[in-house]
């Protein structure tokens, strides 16, 4: 499994198109953040003056100099500015926190929808080769983990650059050699930041891969849950699971490990720096260079200084997991999607349902599969499909669906080509009823009328008993209104194909593709499909895959495949009577039903 991951560049640049529609509440937001880092950057030096006031009239006081007293009018003046700089601080950031965070999900509502949208576009391909779990990871982990780092990366670290620069002015206006020793913390910082960053980029994106892959572990094991237990696999399950969670612990450890280590050796370039300016401020102290509130501010600044570099050390990990994320993201954004419609598409009325396969080719990449397949379906025509697994069956009405294209050739219906027609078109003429049947969280009533949502009552009922499953139903607590959980493991395997089969009659398909769907129910019920299916093939194209050979003795025409080509095609009787491949697939599947 390959995943396509963005360049750095491109990243960004499809981030701030994301962010364009949100921008008003953005630039509201980073001027706050303007107002709110100086604030924050005036608040030593008020501190400082009430220091040296205090210290002023201490001094004063002890000199007993004449009417020497404590300005306590003078430090209240100070104090109600230290006040309103703080009231200033909340409030801005209060402003920033609402607008940022209101366009930051914005963006991110409007970025998962994006990335849905373009799940519904890419090939079937891409599926075969993804699975669920890692593109849920990309749609839910790694976009939660870009709009954690957004909303901490633009208050900290666009908040930081400011902080630097009113820190570093204020400052240069108390004393510029203690500035010089100060402002050697940024180089250090920058270095140590560097070395540390370029080290745990790499363990982060393993991290965020890993993560992918465990999701993948996860969603499966809890798919297949059933199969586990039966095949008693439970032990071979957790060991599965405890390797990838294993990787994922040792990835998470050695990203986390190295990109904390910028925070105390960034703290230890800070302490050598208030040591070196406490004791060069005493000394201006003393030779009245400067005063103690100035040498106080000072030392604040360079908290102040080390606050931005001390969060964007403990932001890096965050950060870097973002942007581990941010490339899957905007890597998956950038795949190729299907193949564009023609741009003078043909939609088909009054569909006969002729179908022909036209000197067919299909592969993957230069690997061909399938060699001038050729089929000629006349309208109405009930066509079976046979041969034994990995033959092609299901890749045959995947071409026909189009959920891939073919190489060479063409495939018709009623004369017209498949690529010049939509894909929403050409699907609509369909029903599909599958081996692993599809039924979705909701009522009985919404799964039949799933391809006709404007269906009414009477039509799902009348699909319902069309397909022998309207007197189940009735049976069920609540009837049609009756709710499916998310796996609909609350109904039989039988009775889920049932409802999947009253869907497509209710739909009133042009065309029917069955895809093994009686090879997993018991005889009761497959009698009870067999009769739906005859109901609705009547006057109907109809393609059928079954490994039952029974099951398709009245087809009008049988297909079988072997290694992708179609080896014989005709009636069963005139199958029969080759004693070719389909004769001893007949006889040694009926030896088997015998034998057991």
């Amino acid at each position: 499994m390959l995943n396509r991951k963005a360049s750095t560049k491109n990243c960004i640049k499809g981030l701030l198109s994301f962010m364009r529609p949100y921008r008003t509440k953005a630039i509201i937001a980073l001027v706050m953040i303007v107002i709110t880092q100086g604030a924050f950057a005036l608040n030593p030096m008020v501190e400082g003056m009430i220091t040296s006031q205090l210290t002023e009239d201490a001094i004063a006081i002890l000199d007993q100099v004449p009417g020497a007293h404590v300005h306590f009018d003078v430090i209240f003046r100070i104090m109600m500015i230290l006040m309103g700089l703080y009231l200033l601080k909340t409030v801005s950031q209060l402003i920033t926190t609402f607008f940022l965070t209101d366009a930051i999900q914005g963006t991110m509502h409007d970025l998962r929808n994006a990335l849905q949208k373009k799940i519904q576009r890419l090939p079937v391909r891409y599926f075969d080769d993804h699975p669920f779990g890692d593109l849920l990871s990309k749609v839910t982990n790694d976009v939660d983990a870009l709009s954690n780092a957004l909303q901490q990366a633009l208050t900290r670290v666009f908040g930081g650059i400011l902080t630097f620069i009113f820190v570093i002015t204020m400052m240069l206006r108390i004393n510029i050699w203690m500035s010089v020793i100060a402002l050697l913390i940024i180089p250090f910082s920058l270095i140590i930041t560097k070395f540390v960053v370029g080290h745990s980029q790499r363990l982060f994106e393993k991290q965020q891969a890993t993560l992918g892959e465990l999701n993948g572990t996860i969603t499966e094991m809890y798919g297949g849950f059933n199969e586990i237990i039966l095949y008693g696999k439970q032990e071979d399950a957790i060991k599965r699971f405890e390797d990838v969670n294993e990787r994922m612990c040792n990835a998470s450890f050695k990203a986390q490990f190295v990109s904390s280590l910028i925070a105390p050796l960034i703290s230890l370039c800070t302490y050598l720096a208030i040591g070196g300016v406490a004791v060069l401020g005493c000394i201006f102290v003393i030779q009245g260079v400067i005063t103690v509130g100035n040498l106080q501010a000072f030392i604040r600044y360079i908290w102040q200084i080390n606050e931005p570099l001390s969060s964007i050390s403990q932001l890096s990990g965050q950060v870097q997991s973002a942007f581990a994320g941010m490339g899957r993201i905007f890597g998956m954004l950038e795949e190729e999607e299907e193949v564009l419609e023609n741009p003078n598409p043909i939609v088909l009325h009054d569909v006969k349902g002729m179908v022909k396969f036209e000197h067919v080719q299909f592969g993957y990449d230069e690997e061909l599969l399938m060699h001038d397949v050729n089929i000629d379906v006349k309208p109405g025509q009930m066509v079976a499909i046979v041969g034994p697994t990995g033959a092609g069956k299901t890749t045959l009405m995947n071409l026909l669906l189009r959920f891939y294209d073919v190489k060479g050739g063409a495939i018709k219906i009623d004369g017209v080509d498949i690529r010049d027609m939509p894909r929403e078109s050409l699907r609509s003429l369909f029903s599909l009823v599958l081996q692993d049947t599809w039924l979705f969280n909701g009522s009985v009533y919404d799964n039949i009328r799933y391809g006709r949502r404007d269906a009414r009552k009477d039509e799902v009922i009348e699909a319902a008993k069309m397909a022998n499953v309207h007197h189940f139903i009735r049976t069920l607590s609540q009837g049609y209104d009756t709710q499916l959980n998310e796996e609909a493991n609350n109904i039989s395997q039988g009775e889920k194909q049932l409802l999947t089969i009253a869907r497509a009659i209710l739909k009133d398909p042009q065309i029917l593709i069955l895809d093994e769907a009686t090879s997993s129910v018991d005889t009761r019920l497959e009698k009870m499909l067999q009769e739906a299916m005859q109901r609705v093939m009547a006057n109907r194209t109809s393609f059928v895959i079954a490994h039952r050979l029974s099951t398709i003795k009245n087809a009008d025409l049988i297909l079988v495949l072997q290694h992708g080509n179609i080896i014989e095609q005709g009636t069963h009787e005139s199958l029969l009577a080759k004693k070719g491949f389909y004769e001893k697939l007949y006889h040694s599947q009926f030896a088997n039903q015998e034998s057991a």
